[in-house]
């Protein structure tokens, strides 16, 4: 549906005489909410404001100069309002409906053929626009660790993670061998399980503000094993290699040709070490209390993050 005559005012505000009813969906980082607005002439769609503030105007950005080059995998974007003078941002876009963002194999295949398309995609034009992911590269994550391996090993072990190997792959660090920092591919940056869903049986991706470029690896950690406080999920070895097979399988169509065992374990090497940084993310929260999340939340998350962990250090090192 389109938006009706009047509903932007000239000041780049909505007319909230056209508002029936505001429903919050969900609150970002910056305390903003997306809602859902019910229209006084029927309909409805999804507002947005800005929820992260350091990603002012991206996502705008990636719609016009980006996404029109995708197959249709994500909500079309009705109207936005970004204004810096004014402090305002904000996007409307459709509303798909219910969503869900349940993990089944089915979807998560699909979605790992549609990920190895993106990262194929050229990225020379891309350099000057507002590329910004939402944590640090691996390579600072790496150094966090390092420089904290004290605690590391400690929280590791109090956790149940055995010590020999945590120390194995800090060992890894210190001498710098990361082997998958070298190819730079567009990454959509937050692709937790939150940010994609089925609707009427048709994959949907959202929230594509934290598009930038980075390793191949970056996406396919966010879906496979970035655990999340709202949306629960389990991940085992058995379903991560089939996905991973999957994802290697769409690269090898579009030219990238790997030796699949050398990319499984890198790909273990990568989420351990991503998930060691989480867990020192999820401590802290756990011990400041949150103000986002609930505390059983995240002592589910963490011991989410414990058994990825746990699976990635067992395949890399075995």
């Amino acid at each position: 549906m389109g938006l009706p005559r009047g509903m932007i005012l000239p000041d780049g505000s909505l007319d909230g005489r056209l508002i029936a009813r505001r429903e919050a969906l969900y609150t970002g980082m910056n305390g903003s909410s997306v809602e859902r607005l019910r229209l006084t002439v029927g309909g409805s769609c999804i507002f947005k404001p800005l929820t992260n503030d350091g990603q002012w105007g991206a996502e705008l950005w990636v719609y016009k100069h980006v996404l029109p080059y995708f197959p249709p995998l994500y909500p079309r974007l009705l109207a936005a309002s970004i204004n810096s003078q004014e402090g305002r941002h904000w996007l409307l876009f459709e509303d798909l409906g219910s969503l869900d963002h349940s993990f089944r194999e089915e979807t998560a295949i699909e979605l790992m053929q549609h990920i190895a398309w993106w990262h194929a995609f050229p990225t020379g034009g891309l350099l000057n626009g507002p590329l910004q992911g939402p944590k640090p590269p691996i390579e600072m994550l790496a150094a966090d660790l390092i420089s904290d391996e004290e605690n590391v090993l400690r929280t590791g072990e109090e956790l149940g993670v055995e010590a020999i190997h945590l120390q194995a792959v800090l060992n890894i660090l210190k001498r710098g061998e990361m082997p998958f920092e070298h190819e730079k591919v567009l990454s959509h940056g937050d692709l937790h399980a939150g940010n994609y869903a089925m609707s009427d049986g048709r994959l949907i991706v959202l929230d594509w503000e934290h598009m930038h470029l980075n390793s191949p690896f970056w996406d396919l950690y966010h879906v496979l094993d970035m655990s999340h406080p709202t949306f629960p999920g389990t991940m085992t070895p058995p379903v991560r290699e089939k996905l991973l097979e999957a994802y290697a399988a769409q690269r090898k169509q579009h030219g990238c040709k790997q030796d699949t065992e050398l990319f499984q374990k890198d790909y273990a090497l990568y989420a351990a070490v991503f998930s060691l940084w989480m867990l020192r993310l999820i401590e802290g929260d756990i011990r400041r209390g949150s103000a986002l999340w609930p505390l059983p939340a995240l002592i589910r998350q963490r011991q989410e993050t414990v058994a990825s962990l746990s699976q990635c250090l067992e395949r890399f090192l075995g």
